[in-house]
């Protein structure tokens, strides 16, 4: 068990932070967790609209904290990526690159006997439940649980076997783990950072035909000669759009609403169904920046504060969970907060490494100007769907991580 003595601060009210302090409460009963946030805790974040794709990890992880909305997320069922031709190399005779055709991976929550892939739903349906339970928890232990909302943290300053974390009083903790990362371009560059050059405009399309795929659980990527495209089934029968660009040559800042239908149109493959409306989009700059280690004395940085990633996985926040849930797990296991953080980076390791390399070469892959990169992508499509060993353990990866 954990020290009756540990004093843990977390900073940052995300769905990571939100998620580490309830799962901290619940599994360290002796912990004293202080919960930091510059955002006031009567700011309805309900309705934050932006949509993020969980794992069925995450779901299962929010299950067991009691901050899971059913009736608020869209399960995926699944997933379907693709690339726009041409798909095979040039040099290959018309009756191949025919046979080759426009190749597809399916990954199905029925072919591997889970109920559900993930699911989508929108910031604040994930942030809200998440608050309700931990300020439910707080208000049972007032003088072990405790939140400083609206309360930004100045400075971290480690200590010999302590850490100081400034929010207008400095106050000493045994840990400090920040969970507050925020978007690429406002990010002071971290270690490992590289700008993709690639705008993201993301917002939500809707269909002509209320039977769309699209509306059936199906998320939809697609890999096209200026980016990955990706459309997510939303609840209310819409999807939500992230649509990567190049930021120098963007084919998508003067297009008006019905120009923008008619090349997404042209851009998805046809089981996606006729798009017949879009949102106002808004766009984000894209690039990776991370730390080569979470720990730094006693301060741990999980999720965006230790990573942010290219979307063209969707794995960004899931990874942050993951994060959360294994730090809480080995604090429960040993008593020693050195030893726990020294094993957490070998713990981690494979899980962030494997995710920063794979998001980090497919995001690089749309800039290559070498001949026959998009035919290799291409290739690589219809061999994972042909291997069915081989696809069935990028699904496990998606959904759970490396273990």
């Amino acid at each position: 068990m954990a020290p009756r003595s540990l004093n843990i601060a977390i900073i940052g009210a995300g769905p990571v932070g939100l998620a580490l302090a309830i799962h901290a409460a619940h599994a360290l009963p002796d912990a004293t967790i202080t919960l930091f946030d510059a955002r006031p805790a009567e700011k309805d974040v309900s309705g934050d609209p932006r949509t993020l794709a969980l794992s069925l990890g995450s779901v299962q992880l929010l299950e067991r904290l009691g901050a899971w909305r059913t009736d608020l997320a869209q399960p995926i069922l699944e997933v379907h990526v693709s690339q726009q031709p041409p798909s095979a190399p040039s040099f290959l005779p018309a009756f191949i690159a025919d046979a080759i055709g426009e190749p597809a991976l399916r990954i199905r929550a029925v072919d591997e006997a889970v109920p559900l892939l993930g699911a989508v739903l929108s910031y604040g349906s994930i942030v809200a439940p998440l608050q309700q339970v931990w300020m439910a928890a707080e208000a049972t232990e007032p003088k072990r649980l405790r939140s400083r909302f609206g309360t930004a943290v100045a400075a971290i300053k480690n200590l010999a076997g302590a850490v100081e974390v400034d929010a207008g009083i400095a106050e000493s903790f045994d840990l400090a783990v920040v969970a507050e990362g925020g978007v690429f371009a406002e990010q002071a560059r971290k270690a490992l950072t590289h700008n993709y050059e690639q705008t993201a405009w993301v917002g939500t399309v809707s269909f002509a035909d209320v039977r769309s795929a699209a509306q059936k659980g199906v998320a939809y990527e697609r890999f096209t000669r200026h980016g990955p495209a990706a459309l997510l089934p939303l609840k209310d029968g819409r999807a939500g759009l992230v649509w990567c660009v190049p930021s120098g040559d963007d084919p998508v800042r003067e297009l008006s609403d019905s120009q923008r239908i008619t090349v997404l149109n042209d851009i998805f493959h046809a089981a996606v169904g006729r798009i017949a409306g879009i949102s106002a989009l808004k766009q984000f700059p894209l690039g990776l920046n991370a730390e080569r280690t979470l720990t730094d004395g006693r301060t741990v940085r999980i999720g965006n504060a230790a990573q942010t990633l290219h979307p063209v996985a969707g794995q960004g926040l899931n990874l942050g969970l993951r994060d959360a849930f294994e730090l809480v797990q080995s604090l429960g296991r040993n008593a020693d907060v050195d030893a726990v953080l020294r094993g957490l980076e070998w713990q981690r390791g494979p899980d962030r490494w494997a995710m920063i390399a794979a998001t980090d070469f497919l995001a690089r892959s749309f800039t290559w100007k070498l001949p026959g990169a998009g035919a290799a992508r291409g290739l690589g499509i219809a061999a994972l769907q042909a291997l069915g060993p081989v696809k069935s353990a990028l699904a496990r990866q998606m959904m759970f991580g490396s273990r």
